[in-house]
């Protein structure tokens, strides 16, 4: 709770105003020199408040121990001989090789909090990956073997189940309310300190660190162990998990990263109510929309996302979506930068129906897509070399390019209705990033099927100006700006 210091107002008057004052007699409003003063947060009410549903999760794995049973044995010997007392770290019996079971060794420790009172916790799915064993403390130090419920490795949330009922559960933020400078607080067990708290403000929203996820940055400092733990506004309400530092050494150096509590919340659900988080997809290869590039194809301000490849079969293909278009509105939600469209699509249940808005050659259209589920990825392919003779004319060679007619099989395996083939690049053209086999399909927004549609579209582009050409390398597609010489 924010409490300001109960201090009186203090005014302070000059000279002259204690002059006009005593030869008046008149009382003059006067402005203060100082406001009121803010007083600084209280934690401890919030320690208590929130503590109790902070847990620590310590994970296990089971590994066969050494054989080195021959070793034990010589040393005991050794200790025996000379009367020294044996360490309580070496068997005091030699054990034999035979049956030789598995060990339950730590694997590492982490922080929780506990959704419900009934027993289920999240943590970072990083804090439980790999464990054959997971060990919840409470603060009363209570200890529970937990079962992992499911871990969603794309958002680093997982949700562990301890048998225990009437739980001190935490009570779940609104990210939306919350403030870039606003105080926050975590707990956790950094270092496998258990019952740690630190504080500090939060720096920024809204980081792109992920692919699905905005992370909320802070200055709270944060440690190895501090993974899972919450971090808490000054209503006592979890607004994160913090889950990644940003380090050179591996300590806290000013910048954490907490993963916002609704959408964790989100994924939470899933994997309670299935162990597994289900994400939509339309199946395109997506990239930023730079400024030159938005300046150059008329779309204006920087938004969006560059489609540069569309799989094969895929929902956005179905909807007729082509590599070069800018999709700017995902089911009427507006695309500000290309990482925002994985995040609307993923939240978007399979078999959905949305609309798909892209910028195309100037012009905006609607596409209907149904949404599909993630499958795995699939390897990009490569064109076969073009047999036919490669074509240079006036404007092109201007340029720097070299360019040749597409094959029948050349479309064919990229799914294209035709474009030119360069066969080289210079100059102009190489210093905008085109290379040799590249395919470009458009030029100035105009789209180009063949040699001849090339030359004619070059031809009308302003060579005083930048001209954008749009163009396919292996399976995706993006933007070259190619800028007059000077």
């Amino acid at each position: 709770m924010m409490l300001p210091l109960n201090r009186p107002h203090l005014r302070s008057y000059t000279l002259a105003g204690l002059l006009l004052l005593g030869l008046s007699g008149a009382v003059l409003p006067l402005q203060p020199v100082w406001a009121q003063s803010r007083g600084l947060p209280d934690f401890p009410d919030l320690v208590d408040q929130v503590g109790p549903a902070v847990v620590n999760i310590r994970t296990l794995e089971k590994t066969k121990p050494s054989n080195d049973a021959g070793n034990d044995e010589q040393m005991l010997e050794f200790f025996r001989r000379f009367g020294i007392p044996v360490p309580p770290n070496l068997p005091r019996t030699p054990r034999s090789d035979k049956g030789q079971s598995e060990e339950s060794q730590p694997r590492g420790v982490g922080s929780g909090f506990i959704l419900s009172s009934d027993g289920f916790v999240m943590t970072n799915a990083h804090v439980v990956d790999g464990a054959d064993e997971v060990l919840v403390t409470l603060t009363d130090k209570r200890e529970f073997k937990a079962k992992i419920i499911g871990a969603d490795k794309r958002t680093d949330v997982a949700v562990v189940k301890i048998d225990a009922t009437g739980l001190p559960a935490v009570k779940i933020g609104d990210v939306n309310r919350l403030r870039v400078g606003e105080w926050v607080m975590a707990i956790g067990s950094p270092y496998g300190l258990e019952s740690t708290v630190t504080a500090g403000i939060v720096s920024a929203k809204q980081r792109d660190t992920g692919d699905y996820l905005p992370l909320i940055q802070t200055d709270v400092a944060i440690n190895p162990g501090n993974s899972g733990g919450p971090l808490i506004n000054m209503r006592g309400e979890v607004v994160g998990i913090n889950s990644q530092i940003y380090s050179r050494s591996g300590g806290f150096q000013g910048i954490s990263f907490a993963i916002p509590i609704d959408e964790a919340i989100r994924v939470s659900e899933q994997l309670r109510n299935s162990g597994r988080v289900t994400r939509g997809r339309i199946g395109v290869q997506i990239d930023q929309v730079s400024k030159e590039v938005a300046e150059s194809i008329g779309l204006g301000k920087p938004q969006g996302a560059l489609v540069r490849g569309v799989e094969a079969g895929a929902p956005a293909e179905k909807a007729g979506v082509e590599a070069g278009d800018i999709i700017t509105k995902f089911d009427g939600k507006v695309i500000e930068k290309s990482s925002d469209l994985p995040r609307l699509v993923g939240s978007v249940k399979p078999g959905t129906r949305a609309i798909v808005t892209v910028f195309r050659r100037g012009t905006t259209r609607d596409l209907a897509v149904t949404i599909a589920e993630v499958p795995p990825e699939k390897p990009a392919q490569r064109i076969a070399s073009a047999p036919t003779k490669p074509t240079v004319t006036g404007p092109a060679q201007a340029m720097g390019l070299v360019v040749s007619e597409l094959t029948d099989t050349q479309k064919k395996e990229l799914k294209l209705r035709g474009g030119v083939r360069v066969e080289a690049a210079e100059g102009a053209s190489a210093r905008a990033g085109l290379r040799e086999d590249d395919v470009i399909v458009a030029i100035a927004n105009t789209e180009v099927l063949n040699l001849k549609e090339f030359e004619q579209a070059l031809g009308k582009a302003d060579k005083n100006k930048t001209v954008n050409v749009l163009f396919r390398r292996g399976e995706w597609a993006q933007y070259a700006l190619i800028r007059p010489s000077r």
